[in-house]
């Protein structure tokens, strides 16, 4: 009995913490969003034909293409199953090899993109041409639809850490007829550096998939050694934690790169050769 007492107590002290680090964290997410609107600014206050030019005609269009609705049929069908399948999570907060079973309807509320977001992904794509896209965090696969559903010529190669999650993403693209989708499952350690060497120089990637500041300082860094001048870098959830902002700071405060924009939401960055170095707080 002692034992056993003692274990509740263990527990109820861990359920305490968590909640509590979770109401701290989210207070601290909207005094940054509060901190974002006071710095940032619309079209106004942009000096820089390139940066001018990509918040008028991409960040802040809102434009429907052909592509969204069955897209979003996809996500509103994750939405509403309520199959549970095994998680096995490598990302932030997790133990590796931790495993437990979540509904699909619960993954998919807390890890899709927004409809916002994936569709501002699908402009990004549709401007910049990129010949290629990397994406670290495939989920059920939403973002990656609207990326590869830009053009049929774009490769896209995205990585999915767990199997069950990886499987449903599959299907999905498959029902969307995307053939232009190499999905790989595996961890980001062991396939990021060989996709890297299999695409040769990167045109585009997203990194969604594990926000936590170590691993993303090492994925930039990896990543730097494959960009061109012309490389788009995306950074999802950069005020997410404390390490995620800290992560951003020292990425955007790299020699390499020129540009970077943060929405908040997400931060992008740019290596535009023979221009000087500016950052961006844009509202969109």
């Amino acid at each position: 009995m002692k034992y056993t007492s003692k274990l509740k107590k263990l527990l109820l002290d861990i359920a305490i913490n968590i909640y509590f680090s979770n109401v701290i964290n989210r207070f601290r997410q909207i005094f940054d969003y509060l901190g974002f609107l006071i710095h940032s600014y619309n079209s106004h206050g942009i000096h820089s034909p390139f940066v001018f030019s990509l918040y008028n005609e991409v960040l802040n269009v809102k434009k429907e293409y052909y592509c969204f609705e069955e897209i979003e049929k996809l996500r509103t069908s994750y939405l509403n199953n309520k199959q549970l399948i095994e998680m096995l999570d490598y990302g932030a907060g997790s133990v590796l090899g931790k495993s437990n079973k979540r509904k699909i309807s619960d993954i998919a509320n807390t890890s899709l993109q927004s409809v916002k977001h994936a569709t501002l992904l699908f402009r990004l794509v549709e401007y910049f041409k990129p010949q290629n896209i990397i994406e670290l965090g495939t989920s059920f696969g939403i973002t990656t639809c609207y990326m590869a559903g830009v053009s049929k010529q774009i490769k896209v190669i995205t990585i999915e850490g767990n199997p069950a999650i990886a499987k449903i993403a599959q299907m999905g693209f498959n029902k969307l007829n995307l053939d232009n989708i190499k999905l790989i499952c595996g961890s980001f350690e062991n396939h990021f550096e060989e996709v890297l060497k299999e695409t040769g120089t990167v045109d585009f990637i997203l990194f969604d998939g594990n926000h936590r500041y170590e691993p993303t300082i090492r994925y930039f860094k990896q990543a730097l050694k494959y960009k061109n001048q012309h490389s788009v870098f995306i950074f999802d959830d950069i005020y997410w934690s404390l390490e995620m902002k800290k992560a951003w700071q020292e990425i955007i405060q790299s020699p390499q790169v020129t540009v970077s924009i943060d929405l908040f939401d997400m931060g992008i960055v740019f290596f535009k050769q023979g221009q000087h170095k500016q950052h961006f707080k844009l509202r969109i």
